[in-house]
């Protein structure tokens, strides 16, 4: 009889530990590495997943920045594998550079989540899940919104376009651009003139003053990001050779900044691809693997990005 009591008793402190790691929640520390808070965009997802963590309870976020730096970025990775993290939200810098960080999570048996910028396809590492807007399908929306801008203009389609691309290697530079071009390529009349303003604001109002030193013509502009684009604009506004609101302009991230000039009639469109939804959705998954040993259904989650313009301003995740 003692030894039933025993085995009964022995068998609820099993089951209650069990309940109390599922239900109630295990203490966590979860690594979280992005590229720099002189991103904008960055800052938001930062706070999403914190706000996430503190609604969930019980976890630990160790929240750095790498300053747009890979070396940085491995060396951040490395340390939270000392400190023993249990997992890492991770935003790479570049798709391929940040590849042998990954590998060492994964001998440390950390999972990792990537949200946002994506890895090298194929590449030889085992991420749990992929979590980010599509931004070839972001690319294409962009490009079927000038497009049709330009119809309206001339009765077809047909302009002169510069294209401010983001930081070469970087996962949203590359498929921003080629879902752009891909739309951009079945209108022989449009001409698209490119180059990388590497996702800075400085850079996209230095490389449209080139442009509109050496272009005559400039129907429209899409920055591959709002900061881009805010450049761009500041460099048109003080050009006097183009009315920047006769220049239709598109930018990506739908910043409160952009929404607010997108509502004064400057800025004709930014894309929303929902930061807090994706840092959010990312996170939940990695904590529900870590304290319900659950795996994602899809390895790879996308958000469609949306089209935010003066007619759905309150569709935007964020407001000014």
């Amino acid at each position: 009889m003692r030894k039933l009591i025993l085995g009964l008793v022995i068998g609820v402190f099993l089951v209650c530990s069990v309940l109390g790691s599922l239900v109630l929640g295990k203490d966590l520390t979860i690594g979280l590495s992005f590229p720099s808070l002189s991103f904008a965009w960055f800052a938001f997802l930062e706070q999403a997943v914190k706000d996430k963590a503190a609604q969930l309870g019980g976890i630990e976020v160790i929240s750095l920045e790498a300053e747009n730096n890979v070396s940085k970025q491995i060396s951040i990775i490395e340390d939270m594998i000392i400190k023993g993290v249990d997992g890492v939200l991770l935003v790479p810098i570049e798709v391929e550079a940040v590849i042998p960080a990954i590998e060492a999570l994964n001998k440390a048996n950390i999972p990792v989540v990537t949200v946002d910028r994506r890895i090298k396809e194929g590449a030889p590492v085992q991420i749990l899940c992929h979590v980010g807007a599509d931004n070839v399908e972001g690319g294409r929306k962009a490009a079927r919104f000038i497009v049709e801008k330009l119809t309206e203009k001339y009765g077809e389609p047909k302009g002169v376009v510069i294209e401010l691309t983001g930081t070469p290697g970087a996962g949203p530079a590359i498929d921003r651009s080629a879902g752009f071009n891909e739309i951009m390529k079945q209108y022989p009349n449009i001409v698209v003139k490119s180059q990388t303003a590497n996702f800075r604001r400085e850079d996209g109002m230095k490389v449209m003053e080139d442009f509109i030193m050496s272009t005559p013509q400039i129907d429209a502009v899409f920055g591959a990001n709002d900061e881009m684009i805010l450049g761009a604009i500041q460099a048109l506004d003080a050009s006097g050779k183009f009315d920047v609101k006769e220049v239709i302009t598109v930018g990506f991230d739908a910043l409160p900044e952009a929404l607010k000039l997108i509502e004064e009639g400057v800025l004709d469109a930014t894309i929303e691809q929902f930061p807090g939804k994706q840092a959010a959705t990312a996170f939940e998954i990695l904590v529900k693997y870590l304290r319900e040993g659950v795996t994602p259904e899809k390895p790879l989650v996308y958000i469609e990005p949306k089209v935010i313009t003066k007619d759905n301003l309150n569709e935007a995740e964020k407001s000014f």
